[in-house]
């Protein structure tokens, strides 16, 4: 049986600053999947499952949980930025834009804002990108700055 090894991703050569992402999926929601996401993350904010609550706050429904919002979004841009490997250095200046509700489509931008060999470990480099999430009327729902480790592609 012969594996065949194929590699995924983008290395630090193939990024350039000011380079932009059309991350190509998009994503509705459902409430059953916030409920159950907020339920399985012991986040028992009432604003998140019960909808008289929310409407008594200003909500037209149930929003769907911003926490959802986010990890989708950056689910959305793992193919371009970071599928080919290395440490998740972390997310910076998340900010929260208007609310996501059952039905919405969340889709994903990103630029990237900076990039470095690193001195430490040879054959590395950090990359450093923003990325926007917007749903089907163009408005943002979430953004942040996030940064990887990233192979080069001859280490």
């Amino acid at each position: 049986m012969r594996t065949v090894v194929r590699h995924r991703g983008l290395c630090f050569e193939d990024f350039e600053v000011g380079q932009e992402f059309a991350h190509h999926w998009g994503r509705t929601f459902t409430l059953g999947e916030s409920i159950a996401y907020s339920t399985r993350m012991m986040h028992y904010n009432p604003l998140y499952f019960d909808e008289p609550y929310a409407q008594l706050l200003g909500y037209r429904a149930i929003p769907i949980n911003p926490f959802l919002v986010y990890s989708t979004v950056l689910g959305l841009s793992v193919e371009d930025l970071s599928e080919a490997g290395g440490p998740f250095l972390g997310i910076e200046d998340l900010t929260y834009g208007e609310s996501t509700y059952a039905g919405d489509t969340v889709r994903a931008r990103s630029v990237v804002l900076a990039k470095k060999e690193t001195r430490s470990r040879p054959g590395w480099g950090v990359v450093e990108w923003h990325t926007t999430g917007t749903n089907q009327n163009g408005e943002t729902v979430v953004e942040y700055r996030r940064a990887n480790l990233s192979r080069m592609r001859d280490a």
